[in-house]
């Protein structure tokens, strides 16, 4: 029995009779390395330990968490989200706590990254910045391991475990900066000095930037912005609670995307780094939400799923966080084309590159128009290359409407973990080239 599985039965057993319970438990260890003007300036470890408890007391629910294990601080919470409970109102939406499961065959670990020391992200920072030639480099490298058990008094035990490294930096030039990335289940996964030079090469090309003309433009938009479009389809589209609450654009079987698009949710997939069970301790289905530009699939968790007549897909979250607390893709994997970048670039007569979106906000959650802004290197293409830097624009898209039908004119060959707006290395994508994107201005409106 592993340490998160001792907690969840300390809390079953702290429970008893009372009351129905469900208990999440995470622990592990969490480091992460610092670095600014080459330097790393900060390095530290965590040993996490956290426990989330939902319980019902005849259909009245109560949850929340902590990250102190020691008994009486167990005992205490418990005892408190019974009190809780106990004033609530009945919610008719429950849907019980579901019933023994096999542990799925899936397991995204490394155990030499399980014990890396700070000398390991040192050397990758070492790598990033050396790759970007005398520029300055800042960000940041990150190694977690965790261990996962979820129990309930429905006789549920499951029990995974999983490691994670992200480094996500930029390189300077005084006046301009240009963003790398790279994601792993190890460490010596991370090609830290391809995204290093990725970085500097983005820097250098973006000094002496000039302000375009907002407008319609074709686009070629890297793995990372397109991170953040998968992120707010998963999270605003195919979420469950969404579409059992008519806040969604999904209807199933429905071509609203361009037939080279299919987006998928697969935790077993060679592209994915997460846990094979959610929040509720439902193994992760493979959830086909686009298969070739038709909606194919809804996110659920058992409170959706029960809703909408259907069984839970394994998407329940861990959080008390009401903005948080829906069905959400945790493994999104867009399809890869056939074509290099330069290749998708070529193919474009006068367009816009970008590397990154920033600061992405919906404006119509139905529609999925989103207000943001590009960074960290936008150019130009002009005749099938990148021409001259563009400063940072501002878009107003729906994200829906990009890649509708027509709209697609190629997709990459370069599919990589990615980072979004949301959770990095939750999404791996290509580059793709989009026939219009609407840029409404520069970074100050």
């Amino acid at each position: 029995m592993n340490r998160s599985q001792d907690l969840v039965r300390q809390v079953l057993e702290i429970v008893g009779s009372r009351a129905e319970v469900g208990v999440y438990v995470r622990t592990g260890t969490s480091a992460l390395t610092r670095f600014a003007n080459s330097f790393i300036h900060q390095n530290v470890s965590d040993d996490v330990a956290y426990v989330h408890v939902t319980l019902a007391t005849n259909g009245k629910l109560a949850s929340g968490s902590t990250t102190s294990t020691t008994a009486t601080n167990l005992r205490e919470l418990v005892d408190r989200l019974i009190a809780v409970a106990n004033v609530q109102t009945v919610d008719e939406t429950f849907p019980g706590f579901g019933g023994p499961v096999a542990t799925p065959a899936i397991e995204h670990w490394d155990a030499e990254t399980s014990e890396a020391d700070p000398g390991a992200r040192a050397q990758k920072v070492k790598e990033f910045v050396d790759a970007g030639g005398g520029l300055l480099g800042a960000g940041m490298c990150s190694v977690d391991s965790y261990v996962d058990a979820y129990g309930n008094t429905a006789e549920r035990e499951i029990t995974g475990r999983m490691t994670r490294v992200i480094l996500d930096g930029i390189h300077q030039t005084g006046e301009s900066a240009g963003s790398g990335h790279s994601s792993g289940i190890s460490v010596d996964a991370i090609d830290a000095i391809g995204a290093g030079q990725l970085a500097g090469h983005r820097a250098r090309r973006g000094v002496s930037a000039f302000d375009t003309k907002p407008g319609r433009y074709e686009v070629v938009l890297s793995p990372d912005a397109m991170a953040t479009i998968a992120q707010f389809l998963s999270g605003y589209g195919f979420s469950g609670k969404n579409v059992t609450e008519g806040m969604s654009f999904v209807e199933l079987g429905e071509d609203r995307f361009d037939p080279s698009v299919s987006l998928t949710d697969d935790v077993a997939s060679g592209r994915a780094l997460g846990m094979p069970f959610d929040g509720e301790g439902t193994p992760r289905a493979r959830v086909p939400l686009i298969d070739t530009g038709t909606n194919a699939g809804i996110l659920h968790d058992r409170t959706t799923g029960k809703k909408a007549g259907a069984p839970s897909t394994g998407h329940a979250p861990v959080s008390d966080e009401s903005w948080e607390n829906k069905p959400d893709g945790r493994n999104l994997v867009f399809e890869a084309g056939n074509l290099a970048e330069e290749q998708l670039i070529g193919q474009v007569e006068r367009g816009i590159y970008v590397s990154t979106f920033n600061y992405c906000r919906v404006l119509d959650p139905k529609t999925i128009v989103v207000t943001g802004l590009t960074r960290n290197g936008t150019f130009m293409i002009e005749n099938g290359v990148l021409t001259d830097p563009v400063t940072n624009l501002r878009f107003t898209q729906s994200f829906i409407d990009a890649l509708g039908p027509d709209q697609v004119l190629g997709i990459g060959a370069d599919a990589r973990f990615a980072a979004g707006e949301e959770d990095p290395a939750t999404v791996n994508s290509p580059s793709f080239h989009l026939a219009s994107w609407n840029f409404t201005g520069g970074a100050e409106g």
